[in-house]
């Protein structure tokens, strides 16, 4: 038996839509098809670069384009499955496999043979006769080639890469620290006192999770987002809710194997060392430079348009919290793991509003139906489930995605579920991105990721109106993937500018809110009864309800990130003790705490795509807000010229154009921050 016919992954799959043969693999299979993967990439390179034909766009750069796509679709699945569905020994392949493959792209991008090809073409790139795409598609693999060291000597090469394997090394571990914090905590809740204070919605969540990993007799509360965040919201134990929130916000920060801090120093210290390469100051000059932010400045210009208004928010909303605890007898201080406590009562007397009167109108079910009925009504796409097709958990649904001549436009997996075996947060990636070569269309297999606490067996599992929230954001990623329309992969979807990569789906969380879609959709879980127009109306009113508390939790983050990868010095600080001191020098408010705290921070140090980038999300709300005033200014949220250009522009270019130019072409003009502000209920007390 040959190495081809015992291991599935080097044979060919015969699976519908060329989706992995996922009940074939094994780790083992991995070490083995990646080996031959990188073999045969760096064989399709060697030949681009040693073609005896002069370089032009076709033999190099599409080719290159074309190249090591068997390695692209082991990628796909390896990462999806260790983000997803890991085990110890995926675990294992994975921190083995993170040199090897940090490796292989520091050979593809110094290949100085295959360099000087493109590095030729790209001098004379407007003299080529190339459309815009292809122009596009040649600076970009260009600056690719310039960014990861193509340019450097080759004693600063050989070093770059001992870096960069080494970044590769820390940021597997960084990120399975985390999932190892976040898997083995348990919060035992035993007893009636244990639970006082929570919903039926939120002891039916900790219950199944007490059942799925075979605890009798008690309800559990894990670090899961779906858990830990309605457990602070409700428990009236206070003590309970301190351990749990120390936990959370502790992950990473423990003595032992576990210990983030000194994998993130070391990261920090290596990107330092990276940059410096470059001829950088520091890693946020590096990072900055391809994004539309193009420099720090800006970014700080940003943050700071939203951090003065919101601490004037916060204290507005501090008071209200004070006032509420003396009301119910307390005068303790309002500490981290009180505000959403207190929060909940306050906004339950002001708007008659609490979660447990909200979430029956939201079943899982039906949040779905309403991101494909507004996808459909939009974008012409349907979404069919293919319920006998079976792929890496039986959690899992995939559909095919038809277009409006009902023709098969991709293919799209929904994991939705929170497990033990499965990074938290919510993220979307791709199995195989869009593309077209030769005429030949390589269809889009995309999935959304979601971490909801699974209802029990025969309950429906029902979301909160920011875990709806949730589900349209990943889903407008989804779409992003989905809808993309471009000729070359590297161009393909969400292959775009960081700061652009939120905006597809920002926007679309915004349907969510519409009364037409709430109305049709957002039905009680028993009775079928749509949401009560009351309800709506006091959705909408609590919309910018302690606004200013999440907005400070968002850009201290953001304003943290930026400060650390500023720095200058060759070594790192200690990340605990930089992060309290970064947090005094800009007045961050007491009690009030981050959205990620350095030591559990994946958006930076699990890789580095969000690195001295965590504020693409606000860069990306200045132009949702300001993006979704179109359908406000048409008069109608389905308006079809508006969904037309949106789609033309926004989900279906990809980086076939610059984003400051595909936003311009959508909204006829370039964002202004008014929107944003307004949306967020900061525009009043913004500065001029």
């Amino acid at each position: 038996m040959t190495l081809a016919t015992s291991n599935p992954l080097l044979a060919t799959w015969d699976t519908p839509y060329g989706l992995p043969p996922f009940d074939r693999v094994k780790p083992e299979h991995f070490k083995p098809a990646f080996d031959a993967a990188f073999a045969e990439h760096r064989a399709e390179l060697d030949a681009i670069a040693s073609s005896p034909q002069p370089a032009d766009f076709d033999n190099t750069v599409a080719a290159f384009d074309r190249a090591g796509r068997a390695l692209a679709r082991l990628d796909g699945l390896f990462y999806n499955l260790t983000s997803s569905e890991t085990s110890p020994a995926l675990q294992a392949v994975e921190r083995e496999l993170a040199a090897p493959v940090a490796a292989h792209n520091s050979a593809i991008y110094m290949h100085a043979a295959l360099f000087k090809r493109i590095d030729g073409l790209h001098g004379k790139r407007h003299a080529l006769g190339l459309n815009a795409e292809q122009v596009r598609l040649l600076e970009r693999i260009h600056l690719d080639f310039v960014r990861a060291g193509a340019k450097l000597d080759a004693k600063a090469q050989a070093r770059y890469a001992q870096v960069m394997e080494r970044q590769a090394q820390l940021s597997t571990t960084f990120a399975q620290n985390v999932l190892a914090d976040e898997s083995g905590y348990r919060l035992l809740l035993r007893t009636e006192e244990d639970l006082a204070g929570l919903p039926d919605f939120v002891r039916a969540a900790a219950r199944q999770a007490a059942v799925d990993r075979g605890i009798a007799d008690a309800h559990v509360i894990t670090l899961s987002r779906s858990h830990i965040v309605p457990f602070l919201t409700f428990s009236s134990r206070r003590d309970l809710r301190e351990q749990a929130y120390k936990a959370w916000t502790t992950r990473g920060e423990h003595d032992g194997e576990h210990d983030n801090r000194p994998i993130a120093r070391e990261i920090l210290t290596l990107r330092r060392e990276q940059v410096r390469l470059h001829g950088y100051a520091n890693y946020a000059d590096y990072g900055l430079a391809d994004t539309m932010a193009g420099k720090a400045s800006a970014v700080s210009d940003l943050l700071m348009k939203v951090w003065v208004p919101a601490k004037k928010a916060l204290a507005e909303e501090r008071t209200a919290l004070k006032a509420m605890q003396l009301s119910l007898g307390e005068s303790h201080e309002i500490e981290a793991w009180d505000w959403r406590y207190v929060a909940e009562k306050v906004r339950q007397v002001r708007y008659d509003l609490d979660e447990a009167s909200v979430k029956p109108y939201f079943p899982l079910d039906r949040m779905v139906e309403a991101v494909f009925d507004c996808a459909q009504r939009l974008f012409g796409i349907r979404f069919v489930e293919q319920p006998q097709i079976k792929v890496y958990h039986p959690d899992v649904k995939v559909y095919e995605v038809r277009g409006a001549s009902d023709q098969l436009v991709g293919v799209f997996l929904h994991d939705n579920f929170a497990r033990p075996s499965k990074r938290s947060g919510a993220w979307m990636s791709s199995y195989r991105l869009q593309s077209r070569h030769g005429g030949q269309d390589v269809l889009p297999i995309v999935v959304n990721n979601n971490n909801f606490a699974k209802g029990a067996p025969g309950q429906p599992t029902l979301l909160s109106f920011d875990d709806a929230r949730t589900l349209f954001h990943e889903f407008g990623h989804g779409l992003h993937g989905l809808l993309s329309n471009v000729s070359f992969e590297r161009l393909s979807g969400t292959n775009v500018l960081r700061d652009f990569v939120e905006l597809p789906s920002q926007i679309f969380e915004n349907w969510l809110a519409e009364p037409e879609v709430l109305k049709k959709h957002a039905r009680h879980y028993q009775s079928g009864e749509p949401i009560p127009d009351a309800l709506v109306k006091r959705l909408e009113d609590a919309r910018n309800f302690n606004q200013g508390y999440e907005t400070i939790r968002y850009t201290a983050s953001a304003l943290v990130d930026m400060a650390i990868h500023s720095q200058e010095a060759a070594e790192a600080p200690d990340i605990v003790a930089f992060e309290a001191a970064e947090l005094e020098r800009i007045g961050m408010p007491r009690g009030v705490g981050m959205n990620h705290r350095l030591p559990h921070f994946q958006h930076l140090f699990s890789g580095s795509s969000y690195a001295a980038g965590y504020y693409v999300y606000l860069w990306a709300e200045v132009l949702d807000a300001d993006g979704y005033d179109a359908f406000a200014e048409a008069g109608n949220p389905f308006d079809a010229q508006t969904a037309h250009r949106l789609r033309q522009f926004i989900y279906s270019s990809g980086n076939s154009l610059e984003p400051g130019k595909a936003f311009e072409a959508f909204r006829g003009r370039g964002p202004t921050v008014q929107a944003m502000l307004r949306k967020r209920g900061l525009l009043e007390t913004a500065p001029g």
